[in-house]
């Protein structure tokens, strides 16, 4: 019985904890972003995002468009950018055993919310991406902190 206790706080803490990702510090950005307004011409918004939840808020995962690295989600966080519209988009994460694509074929003009989720692993957990409708995602991202775009701990996400 006390082996079993201390394998589930041993997982406990192991989904849980602290991660962070360096804010963005212009808040004048940050609020015209949270106004969801269209894109520039021709191209179309991507909003992807990780929720507040505390399963595996220790775990940093990355998120790639196109093969561009985007950056690195920590809990809470979001990343903003935009691609031609009018085309199909893979964005990528990584997970466990390799990485995870979500195909999104983009309208221009319009705004896509993509949520980044962690889900159990065997030894630690993975990230699968969804898409979430406009509605819905304009009330998480509110309540999330923009990222900085850049950084990515794996120089690829290809298979």
């Amino acid at each position: 019985m006390l082996k079993k206790i201390t394998v589930m706080v041993s997982l406990a803490l192991l989904y849980t904890g602290c991660a962070s990702v360096p804010p963005v510090q212009d808040m004048r950005q940050v609020g015209q972003i949270k106004q969801f307004n269209p894109p520039s011409a021709d191209h179309a918004a991507l909003y992807l995002f990780r929720s507040n939840s505390a399963f595996g808020s220790a775990l940093k995962k990355d998120l790639w468009v196109d093969g561009k690295c985007i950056g690195e989600t920590a809990r809470g966080t979001f990343f903003y950018t935009e691609v031609m519209g009018n085309q199909e988009h893979q964005i990528s994460t990584e997970s466990e055993f390799g990485p995870n694509h979500l195909n999104l074929y983009t309208e221009t003009g319009k705004n896509y919310f993509v949520q980044q989720y962690i889900k159990l692993g065997v030894f630690v957990g993975g990230a699968n991406l969804k898409i979430v409708d406009e509605q819905a995602g304009q009330q998480m991202v509110q309540n999330l902190t923009l990222a900085e775009s850049g950084y990515c701990s794996k120089p690829s996400l290809s298979d």
